[in-house]
């Protein structure tokens, strides 16, 4: 059973009744949303997937914890936005220009690569939430209730508690209305009349009525449950820095039924994605990262879903971007192939690939490993793409063809400019000298074929029989030896795209001044 339905059904049978089964996640904007934060809602789309096949109603939620505070300048922002640090992002102006706040940049950057997936979620906003006073009684609660909020926090830690810090603990971040930094000092509070009495190291003290005020939030470990409680989530996945038994995730599960009268959602620990090659985790303020938007312009968006989906989210992986795309294209055509074929018997696999798909599932796109070997051959013009491979008797789609093409270029252009093969500019005379005079002889035959033969597909008839043997295991070996020949007097290399499609891509006038000796 693939993991997404083994989680669905745990989910079930610990709530067994109930009406909608709200799924969440979460992420704060500190940046660029990388692959690895991508874990976190693919994590939950795929479980609120099984849960629909389930024939169960859910919602599926995200909150942007964009009313968090902004701890530490990206490396690829500005160093000058240091001056901002301790406000919320949302406050924050964003750094490119193009978005009201440094929050709804990445948050619309993000949004717009799960369009690409086709994964549809309600966005929560948590500045909006705060702002609008929805959480107001909630904080108040937590006020009221402080200092068994610091017992339990207490608990999980190693530090000796005391009174006096008992006394002056409050479980909330406090924006100053004259600075907007959190850099605040809660003097006194007020139950009877809800009134708070804080100070800010910028020299502005004041009092607020926390019934009007919208510029307070509840720390992190009380805000996450909280929110639990707020909108019966039953299911939240969560990092492995959460997940210790120390972790967020025990305390506010704690906080969550103790405080909020709450039981905390059955829960998934996830391990973190990395990058071939790299030993440091991604993060957005180191600039250590990939975006989901930037793997988007290599991959199909149904390889990376196959790639999240295939995993255990206690399995970490890495993704690389070097001659692994065209490992992980291979591996996803041959799935999908016999998926089609009804001849895939793995289960996990099987349901994989149908987690990895919104609509019905194509498999009408070219491979990707035949178009990243032509295209540098034809300088990447695609229409020359699309003859070659007609020529051949391969039909596309031209859209899917395009599609293809666009990724391969970006792919070759950017991350692996080994792929940007060209066609040898003059005969590899010490090459073929070094061949037996039997293997010339089969090159003499091979040109007399290209001269004689005006298809590829007739020529395709006779190059097998060049190479003949009684000995059919010695016929192959001379056949896999023949084709490497061709691909070294011809690319320079050992080996290169399928040899009908070079044969096309490459005139007869250039075959025969690069194989024809004498």
């Amino acid at each position: 059973m693939h993991w997404a339905y083994k989680i669905a059904n745990e989910i079930i049978e610990k709530y067994p009744n109930q009406e909608t089964y709200v799924c969440a996640s979460g992420i704060s904007p500190s940046g660029s949303v990388h692959i690895g934060n991508f874990r976190e809602i693919i994590t939950t789309y795929f479980v609120v997937k099984a849960l629909k096949n389930l024939g169960k109603k859910t919602r599926f939620i995200f909150s942007w914890d964009d009313f968090d505070r902004f701890r530490k300048v990206p490396n690829n922002i500005d160093p000058s936005f240091s001056k901002y640090i301790r406000q919320s992002y949302s406050s924050i102006p964003d750094p490119y220009g193009c978005h009201s706040s440094f929050a709804e940049h990445f948050e619309k950057e993000f949004e717009n690569a799960l369009t690409d997936f086709g994964i549809e979620i309600e966005f929560i906003y948590q500045s909006k939430e705060y702002s609008s006073g929805r959480y107001k009684n909630e904080i108040i609660h937590a006020l009221e209730t402080r200092k068994e909020i610091y017992d339990i926090l207490i608990r999980f830690k190693t530090n000796v508690p005391t009174e006096q810090e008992r006394n002056e603990f409050y479980p909330i971040t406090l924006y100053c209305e004259n600075c907007e930094k959190d850099d605040t000092k809660i003097t006194e509070y007020n139950s009877k009349n809800k009134i708070l009495y804080y100070s800010c190291s910028c020299g502005y003290s004041n009092l607020l009525n926390v019934n009007d005020a919208r510029n307070i939030k509840l720390n992190w470990k009380i805000d996450w449950a909280m929110r639990w409680m707020k909108e019966g989530v039953v299911f939240e996945p969560g990092g492995r820095d959460h997940s210790s038994e120390t972790g967020s995730y025990n305390v506010s599960k704690e906080i969550a039924k103790t405080i909020f009268n709450f039981d905390a959602p059955h829960y998934a620990p996830y391990e973190f994605i990395g990058i071939k090659g790299q030993n440091k985790k991604m993060s957005s303020s180191t600039g250590n990262l990939i975006t989901p938007a930037e793997l988007l312009k290599v991959y199909l968006p149904e390889i990376i879903l196959f790639m999240f989906a295939r995993y255990k989210p206690t399995a970490s992986f890495n993704i690389g971007l070097d001659e692994d795309v065209i490992k992980n294209y291979s591996e996803f055509e041959r799935y999908k192939a016999n998926f089609m074929n009804r001849t895939l018997h793995d289960l996990d696999i099987l349901q994989s690939i149908e987690f990895a798909h919104n609509d019905a599932i194509e498999t009408d796109f070219p491979k990707f490993n035949h178009i990243a070997s032509i295209l540098p051959l034809v300088n990447y013009n695609v229409d020359l793409l699309q003859n070659i491979f007609e020529n051949n008797g391969e039909t596309y789609p031209v859209e899917k063809i395009h599609k293809i093409s666009q990724l391969a270029e970006y792919w070759i252009k950017k991350y692996y400019p080994q792929k940007h093969i060209i066609v040898n500019q003059q005969q590899a005379t010490e090459y073929y000298h070094s061949l037996t005079k039997q293997q010339q002889n089969w090159l003499t035959v091979l040109c007399d074929q290209i001269l004689q033969n005006e298809s590829t597909e007739t020529l395709m008839k006779e190059l097998y029989s060049i190479c003949y043997h009684e000995d059919k295991k010695i016929m192959k070996t001379n056949q896999k030896y023949f084709f490497t020949m061709i691909y070294q007097l011809v690319l320079n290399r050992p080996s290169g795209p399928p040899i009908p499609l070079l044969f096309e891509a490459v005139s007869k006038n250039e075959l025969i001044t690069l194989l024809k000796f004498h």
